[in-house]
């Protein structure tokens, strides 16, 4: 891929969707990822009611919201990834079945004709949203689905020149595994390509069986870079007021190192 020239839609799709079509090897990812569950229980334990979560995906951060014995209403775009969430949900107690329904679409449409006191976009959900007509139309939705005076808060991963700067002809290395699907031992290397002019990052996740034991295959990703400045400013043009944002998920100010951007927003009173 060469940084800067135009690339067709449908890279763009796929960039968006290829990453969540294997369930097994998303959870086995991000298996370690536990400070952001953490955060969104508790913010979820000291709702009033229902929590809205764009992004459940199979369930990582819904789950233990839902075990905790507050409902959640899920919205993502993954088919795979829902099919594993209802697969886990069939071996919960049935009364934390009952706590989540989860709703295959598009957020930027999807409309549950329902209020929640608390609307969460989580783990880098809104970096689908890759034009900013796209992000109006999912403001748009969260307007309809927040209650007045409920919170919307969203968290985004935080642009790093360093990183995005970085050549594609130069991947980066991860350690060997096994991989779950697969299971076959595979190296693991990323390669980053930026496009300024789009603000998309696209990454190409190649894994390689050792051994000689099959042919080697490339996962996409797409992710839009939205800088600070200009996320707020795209919230506020949305009719949204900023509480606050974190750089960090215990409440630590946002810092040039930050790797995350958490942002808590309500709606601005007319």
């Amino acid at each position: 891929m060469s940084r800067g020239r135009a690339r067709p839609d449908r890279e763009l799709l796929a960039g968006s969707l290829a990453h969540y079509e294997d369930a097994a090897y998303y959870t086995a990812t991000y298996a370690r990822r536990l400070e952001d569950v953490a955060f969104y229980l508790e913010l979820a334990s000291a709702s009033p009611g229902p929590v809205l979560e764009y992004g459940i995906g199979n369930g990582r951060i819904a789950l233990p919201i839902a075990r905790s014995g507050k409902a959640v209403v899920g919205v993502d775009h993954s088919a795979p990834m829902l099919t594993d969430l209802r697969a886990q949900l069939a071996l919960e107690p049935p009364g934390v079945r009952k706590l989540v329904r989860a709703v295959r679409g598009d957020m930027r449409s999807v409309m549950l004709g329902k209020r929640f006191p608390l609307v969460l976009a989580t783990f880098n959900t809104v970096l689908h949203l890759y034009e900013r007509a796209d992000v109006e139309r999912f403001l748009a939705r969260v307007t309809k689905h927040l209650e007045p005076g409920g919170r919307f808060v969203v968290d985004i991963s935080m642009p790093r020149v360093e990183e995005l700067a970085r050549p594609a002809s130069k991947p980066f290395h991860a350690p060997r595994f096994r991989h779950p699907t697969a299971g076959i031992m595979v190296k693991n290397r990323e390669r980053f390509d930026y496009d300024p002019v789009r603000q998309v990052l696209f990454v190409a996740m190649e894994f390689e069986p050792l051994g000689g034991k099959g042919p080697g295959w490339m996962t996409p990703l797409a992710h839009r870079q939205f800088f600070p400045q200009e996320w707020e400013a795209l919230l506020h043009y949305n009719g949204f007021e900023v509480e606050r944002v974190e750089g960090d998920f215990a409440g630590g100010p946002l810092r040039a190192d930050s790797d995350v951007m958490v942002w808590h927003a309500t709606r601005r009173r007319p």
